[in-house]
């Protein structure tokens, strides 16, 4: 079976679709869809996300330096996609997605009730690369649904069924295939 070579582009795929919510200094906020995110360093917690520059939660997060990245699950596959199609310019998303503010712990900006995790952060560096800008992040909370929790205080993000993005398409994630590790454990 052979393969097509494509020109360059964007094919890393599933990703995660994950809500940020932003608040300018004005007090007013935002949420927006990102799939363009991710880990970038354990020690210290570390973040990543890509925003195109014309996005109306843009400048919100360039000024105050913060953002809180809010997991997504079937639960919120609507919210998600609405607030990626949908500008703030026009209309309250958190209205709209009927979604609950949360006030942030360790940053001004409020996290997404209905969300099973969520990351707020703070800028610690802006990479302008083109049609979007990278906002490096420190972790500087993390606040967990004790509804995922186990007695023994393990989160079990599996259980909020998450979701990922895939050129297009929104899906939950599927069945379990193997633990890190599994592949040299003994048996």
């Amino acid at each position: 079976m052979g393969k097509q070579l494509w020109k360059p582009g964007n094919m890393l795929y599933p990703l995660p679709a994950v809500l940020v919510s932003c608040q300018g200094k004005d007090g007013n906020s935002n949420i927006l869809t990102i799939a363009w995110t991710g880990t970038i360093c354990s020690d210290p917690a570390m973040v990543s996300i890509s925003v195109r520059p014309g996005r109306y939660s843009y400048p919100m997060i360039r000024e105050t330096g913060e953002f809180v990245i809010n997991l997504t699950t079937k639960d919120l596959v609507y919210a998600t996609d609405y607030c990626g199609v949908v500008s703030g310019r026009d209309m309250d998303k958190w209205e709209a997605c009927h979604l609950t503010k949360v006030p942030g712990e360790t940053v001004k900006v409020p996290s997404i009730a209905e969300s099973p995790m969520n990351l707020e952060c703070q800028v610690t560096e802006v990479k302008e690369l083109g049609t979007h800008h990278m906002f490096l992040a420190k972790v500087t909370g993390v606040r967990a649904s004790e509804e995922y929790m186990d007695e023994k205080g393990k989160f079990h993000l599996e259980k909020s069924n998450p979701i990922v993005y895939s050129h297009g398409t929104y899906y939950t994630m599927g069945e379990e295939l193997g633990t890190f590790g599994y592949s040299v454990r003994k048996k």
